[in-house]
Order: C-alpha cells, then structure tokens, then sequence
C-alpha cells in the first residue's frame, strides 16, 4: 500500500468526488477508481459508499480516513520543508466558512500566510452555517468559521473577533446624510432582515425589541450578500456587520452608519472538532487568524474606531 493511494482516498474523502481527486493528483478518473478499489481489496473493508451522490464514507472509511489525513498530511509537511522553495507538494488547510467571512478580509489573511508558509495552501469552502458544523463534525475541514457559534459536545468554540454592527442603506436613501443612528429611529423604516432561520436573525430581532424598535420587514434573505443587493435596490436598511460593507461604501454604493447611544456586535468563533489533533499547517493559519487583529476591532485604549460615510474611520465620541 503506497502513501500515494492514501492521498488519492483522503482528496476522494474531502472532494466526495473521484473526478476531482483525480484531477488533483493528476490521473485519470479511470486509475482514481482503480486505486479505491485496490485500497479496499488490500484492507478488505468497503471504504466508501458508492450507491449515493454525492459519494459518503462508510463507518470505517470515515475512520480510515481521519488517521491517514494525519499520516499524509505529516509527510508531505515534512517533504515540503526540505524542498526547496519551488516545491511542488503543498501542505493544504481545510477551511469552512459562512460566506460573509469571505466579504470581509479574508483574503489578505490568506495572502500573508502564503508569504509566511510559501509551501502552504488554504482551501476555503464557504458555506451555508449548517453546512460548516457538518463539514467540521466529519472531518473534511479542519475548522470553521461561524458567527455566534454554538457550543455542543461534538465541537469546541474559540472566539475569533467581535464585528461592529451597523445600519446599511443607499447613498440616496434619506438617512444617508446622518452621521449615526439610534435604533428607535428605525421605527416604521423599510427593513431587509435575515432570514428567521439564522442565529443573527434572532439577535438582531432580540436587540430591536429591548429598544423598543419595531421596522417593516421587506423581505427576509439568507446571506450579506443577497441582503445587500436587496438594500440598494429596494431603498431599505439593514443592520449588518461592518466589514462585510466596506466595498460597497468605497464604491459609493451604499452608506454604513454607526449606532448611536449602544452597541450590537456578531461574534465571530472558531470550531474544532473535539478531540482532534490539528496538523501544524493549520494549527498556524488559525494562529494567524487569532493573532491578526482587525483595524476596525477595539483599539488598545478601549474605544472603537467606527466606519464614516466615506468608509473611514474615525473614533466614536
């Protein structure tokens, strides 16, 4: 049993997919399949359930699995620091996310770690919240990222980073002009909300009721996304966390106003599967992750910098 047929089963794992892991290692569908079968004869165990789409692990593949990611993974980090720098193997992170971590400054934490781990590779999948807690319950990321992440005994939670809420709207909308805003003039406003199914959706209802704030719901979405395309074309508000505006407001597309008198923030965390030991590649990408910190995150003397209407940012009085 060869280490390179252990790497074509994981990347068939990962993928649910024997096309996409034979494009990976560069082979054939044809001789991708040729090699599970091989695996399985040589283990004489059925690793993958082949009768559904897409493809599932059975109980002992799924085993089978999440100790030879390790021994795979151990091994081409080990070859990748004695390469040279033009290694062609690549240690790989797993990574599952909600969309709206995507909107936000994602991509330079990726940029900086490939210049710190040139022989590293961050895969991020960003998803529906549902589907990140799947992905890091069966072992096919090695941790997500969610918002107002939920404690269970198949996971455990470590904070990431608090992001400011703030009222999104159009730069012709008639509350655009302000400054700032309290929640209680949102009463009677045209409102772009979440949908009912989402954890922010219920916080953000739970915050507008403690302040006595009832607004017209427009319609319900289920991504920062959607919800701000929605804000834009139907001249409605919504409160969303601030990083995932910041393109919008340098475009001059939309206007995010900070609250005023308060505060709402979503709380961004970390989840790992309990009782799995990290490889070191991503133990140091989410190191880096915790260790960046956001420039629009409280300051050292306590005070947020908060977004203005040209996207600057400018500390709360």
């Amino acid at each position: 049993m060869q280490l390179e047929s252990l790497k074509v089963f994981c990347d068939v794992a990962r993928c649910r997919s024997v096309s996409q892991a034979a494009q990976l290692n560069r082979m054939t569908q044809s001789a991708a399949s040729q090699t599970l079968r091989q695996l399985e004869k040589h283990l004489n165990v059925q690793l993958i359930d082949r009768s559904v789409r897409p493809l599932q692990l059975t109980p002992l593949g799924q085993h089978f699995y999440e100790r030879c990611r390790e021994l795979v993974e151990q091994f081409y980090e080990l070859e990748a620091s004695i390469r040279s720098a033009g290694a062609e193997v690549e240690a790989t992170v797993e990574v599952a996310a909600i969309y709206s971590v995507g909107l936000g400054d994602m991509d330079k934490y990726v940029e900086r770690f490939k210049v710190e781990q040139p022989h590293a590779r961050v895969h991020i999948d960003y998803l529906h919240p549902d589907r990140v807690y799947e992905k890091v319950a069966d072992g096919t990321a090695d941790f997500g990222l969610v918002s107002f992440p939920k404690p269970s005994r198949k996971w455990e939670v470590i904070p990431w980073r608090d992001e400011e809420m703030v009222l999104a709207c159009a730069a012709s909308h008639p509350l655009a002009a302000r400054q700032s805003i309290r929640p209680a003039e949102l009463a009677g406003e045209k409102y772009v909300a979440f949908d009912k199914a989402l954890t922010i959706r219920r916080q953000i209802d739970k915050f507008l009721r403690e302040h006595g704030t009832t607004v017209e719901v427009a319609c319900e979405l289920d991504n920062v996304e959607s919800i701000k395309k929605a804000v834009e074309e139907l001249s409605g508000v919504a409160l969303l966390p601030e990083p995932t505006l910041r393109r919008e407001v340098r475009s001059g597309a939309l206007v995010a106003l900070p609250l005023s008198g308060t505060r709402l923030v979503r709380p961004l965390g970390i989840i790992l599967r309990r009782q799995h030991k990290l490889g070191a590649t991503a133990l140091r990408f989410m190191d880096l992750l915790r260790s960046a910190g956001d420039p629009h995150s409280p300051r050292p003397d306590g005070r947020q910098a908060q977004p203005g209407r040209n996207g600057a940012a400018h500390a709360e009085r």
